[in-house]
């Protein structure tokens, strides 16, 4: 991980490569806020949009969409007029834009998954990953519980460090620390690590790059670089690709600016 001191008066960061996922527009936990703020400091001649990045579910529960939403919505679409290229890959909580693959609007094109080549000319499935959660899949009703209960984690994670704030004490995590827990919760997330390298291997790909599961990381599986954005929910990482080809995960961790440790276990079955 690198450390970057990023100060109001520092130039941009400029990446070869921007990966951003799972960021839950209208869902209450979004920290879209956060992602705004990674943005004004952070560009790149290509962004990935690897699913999750509208809420459907959220918002067909109950309508949530503050300000912060559409300045980050109005950003993207900047960065596209202004010659970014950017690509969007809906994932489960966005489905509807499944309906949409092949069209371009805004200067954002809508695809199932794509191929990103590397400075090095590997080859990386870009993809959501949510046909490979079982529980998505064949349990819908089941995923949609998972949902609640993570919302609900998230609220309570706010409650309990609003106090640990007061004292002085560091963040702390309700949902990942119950991950960490729960061997079934870590079987789950190797499980889908495995499933995705081997989808990027039928593709005769080198890797696969992916979300949904909100956990970030970079690691070889079974010899296929599998790399996981994370999300704006929580950990608010991004996966970014530099010049030289080397790939980074970057953790915007406060409003301070300063990229932080990626968290050990943080999964979402949703």
């Amino acid at each position: 991980m690198g450390s970057y001191d990023v100060s109001d008066e520092s130039p941009e960061r400029r990446f070869r490569t921007l990966f951003i996922s799972d960021v839950h527009l209208g869902a209450r936990g979004s920290q879209a806020d956060l992602l705004l703020d990674f943005l004004r400091y952070n560009d790149a001649d290509t962004i990935y949009l690897v699913g999750d990045i509208v809420d459907g579910w959220a918002l067909k529960s109950s309508w949530h969409w503050p300000q912060s939403h559409n300045d980050l919505v109005q950003k993207l679409l900047r960065k596209a007029r202004k010659g970014a290229k950017v690509i969007y890959i809906p994932g489960n909580h966005d489905e509807f834009l499944r309906n949409y693959y092949g069209t371009h609007f805004g200067g954002i094109d809508v695809v199932e998954n794509t191929v990103h080549t590397g400075v090095d000319g590997k080859r990386y499935l870009v993809i959501h990953g949510d046909i490979f959660d079982l529980v998505v899949q064949n349990a819908r009703w089941l995923a949609h519980l998972g949902d609640k209960a993570y919302d609900f984690a998230i609220q309570m994670n706010r409650f309990v460090n609003f106090f640990r704030r007061m004292f002085k004490v560091p963040y702390w995590s309700l949902s990942q620390w119950a991950k960490q827990k729960v061997k079934n919760a870590v079987n789950y997330i190797g499980a889908f690590e495995q499933a995705l390298a081997a989808e990027a291997r039928r593709h005769d790909a080198d890797g696969v790059i992916c979300g949904h599961i909100h956990y970030a990381v970079i690691r070889d599986e079974a010899g296929i670089r599998y790399m996981n954005c994370g999300d704006w929910v929580e950990s608010c990482t991004a996966l970014v690709e530099h010049d030289d080809g080397h790939f980074e995960i970057i953790t915007w961790a406060d409003q301070a600016r300063k990229p932080a440790q990626v968290p050990q276990v943080a999964a979402r079955a949703a």
